[in-house]
């Protein structure tokens, strides 16, 4: 872990101590004297008696949970045990400990158990032994502590088998319920994979003697965890293990870190080495449960052979002489499927020397077929990052490292999506005439979010010194270069432009420049995209792409662009129905009627009047019939009856319906933001047409918002040629190609800035 943080460490263990001695208090009042039962003094012959403080007999207060490890957070509960000899009086000795707890407004988890009784439930229950086997004496008589401990730590080690089976299944559920706390914007510190929990359950595995306890640097991220519940704690006033974002900021103030960003960053850095030890203590699980390995060394390339599942440098190979073995060691388990063994890669970080500059051919190759590996790639890919090689083969990574991206689109955080986007890109390959180089592209694209400025043209130039270090011959530099820098191009031009507009496709053509760096991009955009998550890749979004190459390709071959296109099939058949017709298919609404004005928001308005929530519209004229697609899905349960909605959708192409009283209701019924939002803005884009003006809506999404956008372009006296609408996460980014009444663009100075300020006050 790198830098210092505020510690609470210390505040924690004086909590602890001070409830252990209330706790002790409390047990030796309910006892009724020093030494436990009432009417009865020492007995040297009794062992019940008590321990030479003269602690109560036949009875002991154990802590188990966070007060059991001395981990007692400000809002944490309190989890007690309180053990017996079977005496008749332990009901009223329990009611005196437990109500004055409950009196304090502390929470209690509790229980009362003789040992054997503890022993029966350890057995049966697995947070009950989890417990048990962190278990901290606190009061009364030790040798009931101690008989209990041992008795559940012996039958937890004989039974390893089946119960760190039944360990792991919980850790599973865990994962597939709160997600990896390295990539979450709103993590669970201690459910989530990579969280609390976790440790905890490497420190019982180690306890079962099936693998080692934590290390130092999984201790130091535990700890981290912690410091950082425990200033949730105090900036919420409760017990809460889930750090949103709006407490983010406070937290990191406790924590004496500079904002959000930093402490995301740190966090992401110790869910990950948490996550990575968790996976590795299983592996040896596994191996060590599932009998001994075969023996044998399979050679799998020069210096690396197979040996007991694991990949491992062959006898006499010699990193300290080698400095490209590392790369060629980790090609391989890729390419095999295997991990590398933790200690091959301790050897090969301590002892790997740089790569010469530029890097031999042979470097440049492995690292290529590392990545072309596909989704093998990414274990092997941690593991260099885990152990500081990656930082020492690539010095710029160290800026992207743990790099948290604080927005719902994104689910890892920069690093991670890098060598996401390289694994997806892997399966297409076979689909360029440049595999290497859309490898090395994937991996590199966003390697300018560690530096100021747009990403885009920061990691260009990054891009291109990294190539050079790399020894790529200076016309792939120019490649990689130029395909870092557009890397958003063809999925925003799609998503955001009209393709049918002929400036669209010549702007994209003169930037790609040439067929080799459009299918690279293609190719980009598809793994980018599906590594990013749902929101940003999806069919619509592929085939809009898709069209935009087709259309980009012609004109880069000499061919003239194809037509604009008429009405498919299905579209065709629907604008026979004369009026307007429409179709509600799942989540795909397609409407198709005379173009007019304000249609597109009229239907908007529909769809948010039925709580639908428009994912992505694109709308378009073919001659006087204009045909408007929706990707839609219910606000929430489930969506409304088809044919309910193909009605009020013909009521407003009629104009029968009027929607904006019901739309009002909805907007006056909603709650306010729970976390501040960015200001929108509104953009009038020059240059990206000769036949309209381009404005481009960025806002918080909600419902309505298409139709009140609309709306303002109505009042103006503007038309909508065509629109791309897109939701991102929470956040719309909406672009329309507007007329006026005449169907000229926008010139006016007055007029322009008229249709910015409405549209803004429509958004507010």
């Amino acid at each position: 872990m790198r830098g210092e943080t505020r510690s609470y460490a210390a505040a924690r263990r004086e909590r602890a101590a001070d409830v252990d001695r209330w706790l002790t208090d409390l047990l030796r009042t309910a006892c009724g004297t020093p030494y436990g039962r009432p009417g009865r003094g020492p007995d040297p012959k009794d062992g019940r008696n008590g321990d030479e403080r003269g602690a109560p007999g036949g009875v002991a207060l154990v802590a188990v949970g966070s007060l059991g490890r001395s981990e007692l957070a400000p809002g944490s509960d309190l989890d007690l045990v309180l053990l017996h000899d079977g005496r008749d009086d332990i009901a009223r000795v329990a009611d005196r400990i437990w109500y004055p707890v409950w009196d304090s407004g502390v929470r209690l988890d509790h229980s009362v158990r003789t040992v054997e009784e503890a022993a029966k439930v350890a057995r049966e229950d697995l947070k009950a032994v989890l417990g048990l086997i962190q278990a901290r004496h606190v009061a009364g008589d030790p040798e009931l502590t101690r008989a209990a401990r041992e008795t559940v730590l012996s039958e937890w080690r004989a039974d390893s088998r089946r119960r760190l089976g039944e360990l792991r299944e919980a850790a599973d559920r865990r994962t597939e319920t709160s997600g990896e706390l390295a990539f979450l914007l709103e993590p669970d510190l201690r459910d989530a994979h990579g969280g609390l929990r976790d440790v905890q359950a490497m420190q019982a595995v180690a306890a079962a003697w099936v693998a080692s306890a934590p290390g130092p640097r999984v201790r130091e991220a535990y700890e981290l965890l912690l410091d950082v519940r425990h200033g949730l704690h105090l900036v919420t006033a409760r017990g809460t293990d889930r750090l949103v974002l709006q407490e983010q900021d406070a937290v990191a103030g406790m924590l004496g870190l500079l904002d959000a960003e930093a402490l995301m960053r740190r966090l992401a850095e110790a869910g990950r080495t948490i996550a990575h030890a968790f996976d590795g203590t299983w592996r040896t699980v596994d191996r060590l449960l599932s009998g001994p390995a075969p023996r044998g060394r399979r050679p799998l390339a020069d210096g690396v052979v197979e040996h007991g599942g694991e990949v491992v440098l062959a006898r006499g190979a010699d990193p300290r002489k080698d400095p490209v073995l590392v790369l060629r060691a980790a090609a391989a388990a890729a390419e095999a499927g295997l991990p590398l063994a933790p200690a091959t890669v301790a050897a090969l970080a301590a002892q790997s020397p740089p790569l010469p500059v530029p890097w031999p051919d042979e470097a440049r190759d492995a690292l290529v077929a590392l990545l072309g590996a596909g989704r093998a790639a990414v274990p092997v890919w941690e593991e260099l990052d885990q152990a500081g090689v990656l930082v020492r083969l690539l010095p710029d990574w160290e800026r992207v490292r743990h790099r948290p991206q604080r927005n719902p689109v994104h689910r890892y955080t920069v690093d991670r999506h890098l060598i996401e986007t390289a694994a997806g890109a892997a399966a297409s390959t076979r689909e360029v005439s440049r595999p290497d180089l859309l490898l090395i592209c994937a991996l590199l694209h966003d390697i300018g979010k560690g530096y100021p400025g747009d990403h885009s043209d920061t990691g260009a130039v990054v891009a291109r010194d990294i190539g050079a270090r790399m020894g790529l011959p200076p016309a792939d530099v120019e490649i990689l270069e130029r395909v870092v820098r557009h890397h958003l191009l063809l999925p925003e031009t799609a998503t955001r432009r009209d393709l049918d507009d002929p400036v669209t496709i010549s702007r994209v053509a003169e930037a790609v420049g040439s067929r080799e760096v459009l299918e690279l991009l293609a190719a980009l955009a598809a793994a980018d995209g599906n590594a990013t998550g749902p929101a940003a890749w999806n069919a619509w979004k592929a085939s809009l792409v898709t069209d935009l190459v087709r259309r980009v390709r012609s004109v880069l071959s000499g061919t003239p662009p194809r037509p604009a296109p008429s009405l498919s099939a299905g579209q065709a058949a629907l604008a026979r129905h004369g009026g307007g017709a429409v179709r509600v298919n799942g989540g795909a609404v397609t409407v198709v009627a005379p173009d007019r004005s304000g249609l597109l928001w009229s239907a908007a308005g529909v769809l948010a009047a039925h709580r639908m929530v428009v994912r992505a519209a694109s709308a378009a004229s073919a001659g006087s019939t204009a045909v408007i697609e929706f990707s839609v899905v219910p606000e929430y349960g489930s969506p409304p009856d088809p044919a309910t909605l193909e009605a009020d959708l013909r009521l407003v192409l009629a104009g029968r319906l009027d929607i904006e009283e019901r739309l009002a209701r909805r907007t006056r019924s909603l709650r306010p933001a729970r976390v501040p939002v960015a200001p929108p803005r509104v953009t009038l884009v020059d240059d990206a047409s000769t036949t309209a003006t381009v404005v481009e809506v960025r806002a918080h999404d909600r419902p309505g918002l298409l139709w009140r956008i609309g709306r303002a372009f109505g009042e103006c006296g503007l038309d909508v040629r065509a629109a791309r609408v897109e939701t991102l996460g929470a956040e719309a980014v909406d672009v329309f190609y507007v007329v006026d009444r005449a169907g000229r663009p926008l010139t006016d100075r007055a007029q322009r800035a008229q249709v910015r300020d409405q549209v803004l006050s429509a958004l507010r």
